[in-house]
């Protein structure tokens, strides 16, 4: 396999590459003759352009770009904010198709499955939409003699938003989209591995009539991440990425004051019970574990077969795993590589791990071909195909830590009780599913297991927008889920309003504590 080094000279060096610049203030800036990161094709393995590295001045002038916008945006009529939104939904809806191969492009994830996160998040995007609506207050009218007493809702000022590689678009409009409708001004900091999205949406927003400044993009690494951390000006942190990123995230951004959600990683379990349609079962299995590579933080990964379905459940998921194409995302395959080469090989390592600690092969991706169309070479991409391990136990690495790849365990249990213990002793607490057609044990597993989101027949339960994302235990740091009305909340503070219009009397002195009459 070729170099980066090599790939990279044969294009010429990086030096003629097309540089990723921050957007500032309704327009791009820097990316030249500055720290910068390389931006590759996965299906390739070539670096395609660059992608400008922030440094702490250009947090500076990004935040500082927020503050100048954010009293006139605060300001700003509801009416023309929800008129800013509507137009947004239309220049994103027009724009899926562009906007979805630019994910392509750089994740690796197939066209249809680009275009779903972008589906998703413009659902957050029309709940924006109901802004008005949701930021009513209440008002109690003579609640003391003649005194009225009412509620309202403020914007926080500037807010950050820190989003992973995995979905460029979707997790990015699970906060903006709420932090601009409330009145906010935004500094998003996107992943560094697939940059290109964020500057394509920051152009929607302008041409949707946003004001410069309420949207800004800083793009980069720790340098970036700290710096909107630490400055004074930045009131919230939203974040999604991995359980220790996301725990310092939480650490050092409360520690400096902020409010913040910071959404870790995630150990699926989907628990099939004896009477399970088996062949509805398996489907959500290869889908719900091999979909995006298994680059979800709501995919499968622990598949825990109540018996005696487990061999039954395996034999089908084999033969449907059989038909499945790996290869180039925008050549209609079902599977895409991987979204850098260090990380399929760390993906690999876990592969290796599981067959080393005992666990059984039953498919092995490391070998896959990936699917080639019209001459294209691939070679070079970072393939791993769909894996899948039989008889693990709860000590192996590949059931114990967040693998982030096409790497599907299945744990054999005795009973419910058994696979609702697994569950509920695991550190993380995301999503889970359960498969069966009984009505009484999918309640009672709701009821029982200790999980933010829950599937019932369904493998990946991503809430609706009016309902809030996020787990519990090591999924979550912070009071706070995404979007839906958590997220309303998350970005306004709230004020509670005691009036009293009278004549020009004010009633004489009275030194003790108020008392409603």
């Amino acid at each position: 396999m070729t170099t980066t080094a090599e790939r990279t000279a044969a294009h010429g060096g990086t030096t003629d590459l097309p540089v990723v610049p921050h957007w500032i203030a309704g327009a791009t800036t820097g990316g030249a003759g500055r720290r910068t990161g390389d931006v590759y094709d996965p299906a390739t393995g070539e670096v395609t352009k660059r992608v400008a590295f922030a440094e702490p001045s250009d947090v500076d002038a990004a935040v500082a770009a927020a503050k100048a916008a954010a009293p006139g945006w605060r300001d700003t009529s509801l009416a023309r904010r929800t008129q800013i939104l509507f137009a947004f939904r239309e220049l994103l809806n027009a724009s899926r198709d562009e906007l979805a191969a630019i994910i392509t492009a750089e994740h690796g994830k197939v066209l249809s499955d680009a275009a779903g996160e972008i589906a998703r998040g413009q659902e957050v995007v029309e709940f924006a939409c109901g802004i008005p609506h949701l930021l009513k207050g209440g008002f109690s009218e003579n609640a003391s003699t003649k005194i009225d007493v009412y509620s309202i809702r403020q914007p926080l000022g500037v807010v950050g938003i820190i989003s992973p590689f995995n979905f460029p678009a979707m997790v990015p409009m699970w906060f903006f989209p709420i932090a601009i409708a409330t009145g906010n001004t935004v500094v998003l900091k996107p992943s560094e591995k697939d940059p290109s999205a964020a500057n394509f949406i920051a152009g929607l927003w302008k041409r949707a009539g946003l004001p410069d400044g309420v949207f800004n993009v800083v793009h980069g690494d720790k340098v970036a991440v700290d710096g909107l951390l630490d400055h004074p000006d930045v009131k919230s942190i939203s974040f999604v990425g991995s359980t220790p990123i996301a725990r310092y995230v939480y650490e050092r951004g409360t520690a400096a004051g902020k409010r913040v959600q910071a959404l870790g990683g995630a150990k699926n379990h989907m628990l099939v019970l004896p009477d399970a349609d088996l062949d509805l079962a398996a489907d959500a299995a290869v889908n719900a574990g091999f979909g995006s590579a298994g680059e979800r933080c709501m995919a499968i990964s622990a598949l825990v077969a109540v018996e005696p379905v487990a061999d039954e459940l395996i034999a089908k998921i084999k033969e449907r795993v059989a038909t499945l194409r790996t290869g180039d995302g925008r050549r209609g395959c079902d599977m895409g590589p991987l979204v850098t080469g260090q990380h399929r090989d760390k993906v690999r390592s876990y592969v290796d791990a599981g067959e080393e600690a005992g666990a059984e092969l039953v498919i092995d991706g490391r070998g896959v071909q990936p699917d080639v169309q019209d001459g294209v070479e691939a070679a070079d991409g970072f393939w791993l195909g769909p894996t899948l391990f039989d008889k693990v136990s709860t000590d192996m690495s590949i059931y114990t830590d967040e693998i982030f790849g096409p790497v599907l365990s299945v744990v054999r249990v005795a009973s419910y009780e058994e696979g609702l213990h697994l569950i509920n002793s695991n550190a993380y607490g995301n999503g889970t599913a359960i498969f069966t057609n009984d009505g009484g044990a999918a309640r009672r597993f709701q009821n029982e297991v200790e999980v933010g989101m829950i599937g019932i027949n369904v493998p990946v339960p991503v809430p609706v927008a009016y309902y809030s994302f996020g787990g519990w235990k090591n999924s979550l740091f912070g009071d706070s889920h995404a979007h839906g009305t958590e997220g309303v909340h998350f970005f306004t503070r709230g004020k509670v309003v005691t009036g009293r219009w009278l004549d020009p009397s004010h009633g004489g002195l009275n030194l003790g504590f108020p008392q409603n009459a």
